[in-house]
């Protein structure tokens, strides 16, 4: 029986108009209170650099004592804010992602991490061996925040501390405000290790240009090459280099949670296989001009590989079966994510297989997961295709032949993972992203189509492409969460509290495990309008009627400094010039009790 695909991209440029902001959207941190939290100013706790609790008589150094062992404990203390434990929970998944770093709840262990919700962001360094607190107070509950106090947690200082920083770096004590010079130490390389990797700009342990200033308009850290000076600070996820030193610091050999993926840059085209009875084959083919591939595309002319599928010969239903190599998962859960494009027949079909153990060590129990059909969108666009698996199991692509007389292309797909996660709820692909950038004012705004939350609340997005928050790095993308009407409220409880919305614009990155995508959460709660109203009560009785959606939209809270234009123009978040973003709206009512009694130790 096949399942249902989550969301494929969709686009939504027909639904871009002005509103009156004022009255329709709000700020998650009015006053930008999540802007650098790390520095934590007018903290009354015992911090160095900002953030690095300095347990008296204790420090971890390049000691191989002060390294964790896997799983981690942890508690999340009930005074923590339910959006943070919420963030934590994220947090660990990238650490799993990307790492073999573990965590699982308290049991009375001797060593442990308690998040708490404190005057600020912090952590010790290294594991402190007696249990140890990480701070998360306001402005804290962000993703990128939580990983760099974990990578402090796990034994790491600031990249600008290094031995070798002001080779890289220039630090303009005479512009610190005085008594906050000790935030800019450097230590010996006897003290700490940088696990012999080059300097890291992209560093998500280094410090922002406007760190402890005294003068709000001259920068306290500046870069020895300039193109590096809007880029150190992000607070975006692991850079590839924060990735390969936890790698290497922990001895992982590879990721907890990605099973398997491919960009078929390779004529190896990573251990994948076709079956000799196919009518045809899948072929790997290289880039040309009207046919690129997704991994390279905007970088390279006539370079990348793909797989192919022609249906514009042979007869029709003739196929090809692409099967990866046997996979061995963990989780009774995954996420296959690709990117395809359908260029031939309307009736062309791409079929999305498991090949599962059938209980005596074979894999060969076939089991369809979803079809995807060809439309009039001839570009790539990304999928997601949710499996359960819990045995051996090879994955598979079909492409079948609909009517060859009538195509004039195929099959393409490229850039495939396959992890032990969720797939996301919703996603939202914006074309031509480039160009609204160039066109907008801050007048711009561009709704999602609605979506549904598993549970079945209907909600959307809001981007507005460029908002009235500027910085030293230029203009910002806002990007904002809304509920609406829907097709279940008559069922649903109201208002929808304790549910957790995360927007997340992606890093188109081939590699998942170098992706830097950004993300932010908001929770829902009980909080009330001017008028009395539930802010997220039933759209129907507090929202506006749209009639592009023929549904009502509630207002929106979110983000005005969601992501920078300076981000969006590098890397990959507008590969093939989409803008991606994912939407999850998921209850986490579970989370709201949550601490456990530290059992005491002998």
């Amino acid at each position: 029986m096949e399942r249902m695909l989550l969301l494929l991209g969709l686009v939504a440029l027909a639904t871009s108009h002005v509103i009156p902001r004022s009255t329709e959207v709000h700020e998650v941190y009015e006053k930008g209170e999540d802007v650098n939290p790390i520095l934590n100013l007018g903290s009354d706790a015992s911090l160095l650099e900002g953030d690095i609790l300095v347990p008296e008589g204790r420090n971890a150094l390049i000691d191989k004592r002060y390294r964790w062992k896997f799983p981690i404990p942890y508690i999340l203390g009930d005074d923590l804010d339910l959006n943070a434990k919420g963030c934590v929970h994220q947090a660990f998944e990238m650490y799993r992602l990307k790492s073999c770093i573990d965590f699982k709840p308290y049991e009375g262990e001797k060593t442990f991490i308690k998040f708490e919700k404190r005057g600020g962001c912090f952590s010790s360094v290294g594991d402190q061996q007696v249990g140890q607190i990480l701070s998360l107070g306001p402005g804290c509950d962000h993703k990128a925040v939580i990983e760099h106090e974990l990578l402090h947690a796990l034994g790491f200082y600031h990249e600008q501390s290094r031995t070798d920083r002001d080779d890289y770096v220039d630090i303009w004590l005479n512009q610190v405000t005085p008594g906050m010079e000790h935030n800019f130490n450097k230590y010996n390389d006897d003290f700490i290790t940088d696990q012999n990797t080059p300097y890291d700009y992209e560093s998500v342990m280094h410090y922002r240009p406007f760190s402890f200033n005294k003068n709000e308009s001259i920068p306290t850290v500046t870069t020895k090459i300039p193109e590096f000076y809007n880029i150190i600070g992000q607070y975006l996820d692991f850079s590839e280099m924060d990735t390969l030193r936890l790698n290497r610091m922990y001895n992982c050999s590879g990721p907890l949670t990605l099973l398997d993926q491919c960009t078929f840059e390779y004529a190896s085209i990573c251990g994948m296989i076709q079956a000799s009875s196919d009518d045809d084959d899948w072929v790997h083919t290289k880039s040309t001009p009207g046919a690129e591939d997704h991994t390279l595309l905007g970088k390279c002319r006539d370079s990348g590989y793909f797989m192919h599928f022609s249906t514009m010969t042979g007869k029709p239903q003739e196929s090809a079966l692409l099967e990866s190599r046997t996979l061995y998962p963990k989780r009774k859960l995954q996420c296959l994510q690709f990117f395809y494009k359908m260029t031939g027949s309307p009736t062309d079909r791409l079929v999305i297989w498991v090949k599962l153990d059938d209980g005596t060590g074979t894999v060969r129990r076939m089991q369809k997961i979803h079809t995807f059909s060809a439309d009039s969108d001839h570009t790539w666009k990304i999928a997601h295709v949710p499996m359960e698996v819990g045995v051996k199991f090879r994955y598979a692509f079909q492409a079948v032949r609909g009517n060859p007389a009538a195509s004039a292309g195929g099959i393409y797909i490229d850039d495939i993972s396959l992890t032990e996660t969720r797939c996301p709820n919703a996603v939202w692909r914006i074309q031509n992203f480039s160009k609204i950038m160039e066109t907008a004012d801050t007048n711009t705004v561009i709704d999602s189509p609605r979506f549904y939350s598993p549970e079945g609340y209907a909600y959307g997005a809001r981007i507005i492409p460029l908002t009235t928050y500027t910085d030293y790095t230029g203009n910002y993308a806002g990007l904002y969460f809304h509920l609406a009407s829907g097709d279940n409220d008559a069922v649903l409880p109201w208002p929808a509290a304790n549910r957790q919305a995360t927007l997340v614009v992606m890093d188109q990155d081939p590699d998942i495990k170098l992706r830097m995508s950004s993300a932010r959460s908001l929770t829902t709660d009980m909080r009330k309008t001017p008028d009395g109203n539930f802010f997220w009560d039933n759209p129907s009785k507090v929202g506006k009627y749209d009639p592009s959606c023929d549904c009502y939209r509630g207002e929106s809270w979110g983000w005005r400094n969601f992501i920078k234009h300076f981000d969006l123009k590098r890397r990959n978040y507008l590969k093939n010039d989409d803008l991606i973003i994912f939407i999850d709206f998921e209850d986490i009512t579970s989370l709201i009790k949550t601490e456990v009694p530290i059992e005491p130790q002998e």
